[in-house]
């Protein structure tokens, strides 16, 4: 969907200036008489709209000749413009006007309803395979992009989009940042991606944000205009690589557990709330890989280091994350067993 004026406008150039001059006559024809003929106001505006109208009743008083020559100008005023409106909505109906209105107000409305979602800053290289990324996983999502080539790239590729400024305070309060659950800025620059950072932090100052980096002198600064993850696609592809030449099989692995492609194995962070019945309970107490088959990898704790291969006895807190490996089924199951008291 696609931001700007174009369709507002539109409207007054079209159907909009057809109404106008339709009211234009009318008032006009109405004065005339009431100055020509002398007739009371009400009389001339009936006058006048059975002549704009072309209904053809019978004229409310005697005329003179400078009256009938007067509803003669107003007979062709009234068709002419009623002929003109005809037109124009015929061609805003065969150009799609109405259909871009309709689609731009179900847009809007589904904007006012979403929820938890993320919002993408840039369709770029990076920010298509994210887009990608989330609609196979049926996570809910809205792309921002200022090139309308990209932006209609977006819908055509089954995702949402506003063609519009990301580092727009407007346009973020529009795409629900207040509801949403986090922000990527992968747009074109270092600077364009610190001040949309900028402006999401401002506005939600509890936002999970992740910024793409292009050099490394752009990453303090990024930090500290909000962002709460920077990332260079090219360092880590170039882990990536050493990696997998390093340790191919380690590599496989964990790309399996993290692709969303396989789905009898999945990587997940399970959060425990404050009254979750975990809260205080050691895994080998919490049953997880009895109840739920699941494997825990680490916790990140509350307090935010991480603890790799914790032992059993270790103790669940409030606040912390459970990196977990299983199936994606058993791992919903234990999510939701998280949420209960």
């Amino acid at each position: 969907m696609f931001a700007g004026k174009g369709p507002r406008w539109s409207w007054v150039r079209g159907p909009g200036l057809g109404v106008l001059l339709f009211l234009t006559v009318t008032g006009l024809g109405t004065v005339g008489y009431m100055a020509i003929e002398g007739w009371p106001p009400w009389d001339a505006f009936y006058m006048t709209i059975i002549s704009v109208t072309t209904v053809g009743y019978r004229e409310v008083h005697p005329m003179s000749t400078a009256g009938q020559a007067w509803t003669m100008f107003v007979l062709l005023g009234g068709v002419s413009t009623l002929f003109y409106t005809a037109f124009i909505v015929m061609a805003e109906i065969v150009e799609g006007e109405f259909h871009h209105r309709f689609t731009n107000r179900r847009f809007n409305r589904m904007l006012e309803q979403l929820t938890d979602h993320f919002i993408i800053c840039g369709y770029g290289r990076i920010g298509s395979v994210i887009a990608d990324e989330f609609r196979r996983q049926g996570i809910a999502h809205v792309v921002v992009e200022r090139d309308p080539e990209r932006a209609r790239a977006v819908i055509a590729d089954g995702s949402q989009a506003l063609q519009a400024d990301a580092s727009s305070e407007d346009v973020l309060r529009r795409l629900g940042i207040d509801r949403a659950r986090g922000l990527i800025a992968a747009v074109g620059t270092d600077a364009e991606n610190v001040y949309t950072v900028l402006t999401a932090r401002v506005l939600h100052p509890e936002l999970f944000i992740i910024a793409r980096v292009e050099s490394q002198d752009a990453e303090p600064k990024l930090r500290r205009a909000g962002a709460d993850r920077v990332l260079s696609p090219y360092q880590l592809g170039g882990v990536q690589m050493a990696a997998t030449a390093l340790r191919p099989t380690v590599v496989d692995f964990m790309r399996l557990a993290t692709s969303s492609e396989r789905m009898d194995l999945a990587a997940e962070q399970i959060a425990i709330k404050d009254h979750s019945r975990f809260v205080g309970v050691s895994i080998r107490d919490a049953n997880l890989r009895q109840e739920f088959g699941v494997i825990v990898v680490a916790i990140k704790r509350a307090a935010g280091h991480m603890e790799f291969n914790p032992a059993p006895e270790a103790a669940i807190g409030a606040g912390d994350q459970l990196v977990v490996l299983g199936h994606p089924d058993q791992l919903k199951a234990l999510e939701e067993a998280a949420l209960r008291a």
